[in-house]
């Protein structure tokens, strides 16, 4: 579906929580270590919906993912980590100057990053992006942009 090289961005339509899960099911096939996931979209768009495809798609149970929202982060266990960030209640992104992401950001896992716009200076430069937006009670549009030229990890 993805390739990072040749497809900067991919737009469709889901219609149900199961068809959002298999196009982040998709997109998880395509991630290696150290890629970071920017989940972007109002309260209840299908982010954290999406972030449970992205963690079937590594072969883990969705069943314990939930909206990290009072915890900052959550952590999936499986041959890859997967740190699952939620900055929703953050009031000021340099709240995150104490937490160290470069151990997350660049480290063996994929980061997943719900509320992206807080993470101020932050952000990092190359990232996947995916964006939703409500299109009726039941549609949501998903548009992933992938980084057009992946740059080498940093060595942290």
């Amino acid at each position: 579906m993805l390739k990072k090289k040749s497809i900067p961005k991919v737009t469709l339509t889901s219609s149900s929580e199961e068809e959002t899960q298999l196009c982040a099911q998709r997109l998880a096939g395509q991630l290696v270590p150290g890629d970071i996931v920017l989940l972007q979209g109002d309260l209840g768009a299908g982010k954290t919906t999406f972030v449970k495809g992205l963690v079937k798609g590594f072969k883990l149970s969705s069943k314990k993912v939930n909206s990290p929202t009072f915890v900052l982060m959550n952590y999936y266990k499986g041959k890859l980590p997967i740190y699952h960030f939620d900055l929703y209640r953050l009031g000021n992104p340099k709240e995150l100057d104490t937490l160290d992401f470069d151990e997350y950001f660049y480290g063996q896992g994929i980061s997943l990053i719900e509320w992206p716009e807080r993470l101020g200076e932050h952000k990092p430069k190359q990232y996947y992006l995916v964006e939703f937006k409500h299109k009726g009670e039941h549609q949501r549009q998903i548009c992933i942009s992938c980084p057009l030229k992946p740059q080498p990890r940093s060595s942290h």
